[in-house]
């Protein structure tokens, strides 16, 4: 240690207080930890990227731009109202006091169970040591915290583009869209992913002209394929410009040029918003010098019970997995029970992945094919969202829902759903994952009506053979 650090004494260290973070030092405080939990923005920065400028920021523009369409989609209804339009800087107020209420709660959470926050960015120095430096006073002094377990918790940022780099201006990412007070003409977002599907979208139903550009053939690339159908289809029914199978080259005065194939294309954009992925927040933590080797995407390894070593465990964005919040959050409880002596292990059936398109899309456990590839013998079905009675009185008779099972013990590994209140419905088929339940499990569970979950059950009365709404499986 050079002479002059001193450090304090820290019994368990959180770096980072994003969703998996915050939760790792409540959890710590549980059980009995006195827990420092290190933020680069300090208590204004509790809730991290999910809470402040990306999960719940875009859900609320999300839920701004459906009812704007709906009511505009619902004069067939009698519904008429007139001039209907989302006032940004009205929005940007009520977002702000959402949030603010939101991480409000978290941080009087934080006060209550004894957690201190530090602000600053935090570094590595030795195994069981690190140093902390404030951003934003970069003349005050450094402290040092050594520490007897840590949690690794610093999640991600937006994915560069070469040839368009972020200016904040013209040239955003998917936090700086969130912050705009008044709407552009014409937007092009690059990448067709969950996060350029989810901002597209709402955008042009808040009135912009949007073009979205994507380099691979179908958008959610990564996601199955079954689920581009109905996207693809409504995002042309909003009149968004898809561009699949191209490139983007540069945007020079207010003009985007495009790759697609050996041509090259020109599209008039106002603000190009680049939403291509992220890239774990790994490489200023000093991992090396507690011994720890990222991989090739920056990723920190680690155990079951999340541990890269025996004092130091990582977790959410920057280890293997999807980078979703929830995923965070389960992880967080694992790691801090294991740092404390407890036989913990991060062993989930199934993870949910929830796109908030329109419609909406919902994931959990395996696809058919996937099952099959596995070498399973497994059997499918899918109905349509349109045969809910709920659905036509919503006039969102979009998408399907889809359940897989084992043919041998009958139960569900796979439940896919598109279509309306997805990201809710897909609760009951992660359950039903979890719990190993049987297509008769289902079916035997009496569904409310008139509901959009009455599909699950009637997808497994079809996969008996005895549906009500839809015709028998030849």
């Amino acid at each position: 240690m050079v002479v002059g650090e001193i450090p304090v004494s820290a019994d368990l260290v959180v770096i980072g207080a994003g969703p998996g973070g915050y939760a790792a030092a409540l959890r710590g405080a549980q059980l009995g930890r006195d827990v420092v939990l290190i933020e680069r923005d300090g208590p204004d920065g509790i809730g991290g990227v999910c809470l402040n400028v990306g999960c719940i920021p875009s859900k609320a523009l999300i839920e701004a731009a459906n009812h704007l369409q709906h009511t505009r989609a619902m004069t067939k209804a009698g519904l008429v109202v007139d001039g209907a339009r989302v006032d940004m800087s009205a929005w940007q107020q009520w977002k702000s006091s959402v949030v603010d209420g939101l991480t409000g709660g978290i941080r009087q959470l934080l006060r209550s169970a004894g957690v201190s926050v530090i602000t600053g960015h935090a570094q590595l120095s030795r195994p069981d040591q690190l140093v902390v430096t404030d951003p934003l006073r970069p003349l005050a002094p450094a402290q040092y915290f050594q520490f007897t377990d840590l949690v690794l918790a610093t999640g991600s940022r937006p994915a560069p583009l070469p040839g368009l780099t972020r200016d904040g201006i013209a040239i955003l990412d998917s936090t700086d869209v969130l912050a705009v007070d008044h709407l552009p003409e014409r937007i092009a977002v690059i990448g067709a992913g969950y996060i350029g599907l989810e901002l597209g979208t709402a955008l042009a139903k808040l009135g912009a002209a949007v073009t979205i550009i994507e380099c691979a053939g179908r958008v959610l690339p990564t996601m199955d394929a079954m689920f581009a159908r109905p996207i693809e289809r409504r995002l042309r029914q909003l009149g968004i410009d898809l561009r699949l199978g191209t490139a983007a080259v540069d945007f020079v005065d207010g003009v985007l040029r495009l790759a697609p194939g050996d041509t090259i294309a020109e599209v008039g954009a106002d603000i190009v918003v680049v939403a291509v992925g992220r890239v774990p927040n790994t490489d200023q933590l000093g991992l090396d010098a507690a011994g720890i080797a990222v991989d090739e995407r920056g990723l920190v390894p680690v155990g079951g019970d999340r541990r890269a070593t025996r004092h130091i465990a990582a977790i959410g964005d920057i280890v293997a997995g999807p980078a979703l919040a929830h995923k965070a959050t389960a992880e967080a409880r694992v790691a801090v029970e294991a740092l404390c002596g407890h036989a913990a292990a991060f062993s989930p059936t199934t993870i949910p992945a929830v796109v908030f398109c329109d419609p909406e899309i919902a994931s959990a456990g395996s696809t058919a094919d996937d099952a099959r590839t596995a070498g399973l013998d497994v059997d499918s079905v899918t109905i349509p969202m349109g045969s809910s009675g709920r659905a036509a009185t919503m006039d969102a008779r979009d998408g399907f829902l889809q359940l897989v099972w084992e043919r041998d013990t009958q139960a569900v590994i796979g439940v896919h759903i598109a279509g309306a209140h997805a990201s809710e419905l897909i609760a009951e088929g992660v359950l039903a994952i979890e719990m190993a339940a049987t297509l008769e499990d289902i079916a035997g569970s009496i569904h409310a009506h008139p509901t959009l979950s009455e599909q699950l059950g009637e997808a497994a009365h079809l996969a008996l053979g005895r549906p009500v709404h839809v015709p028998v499986r030849k």
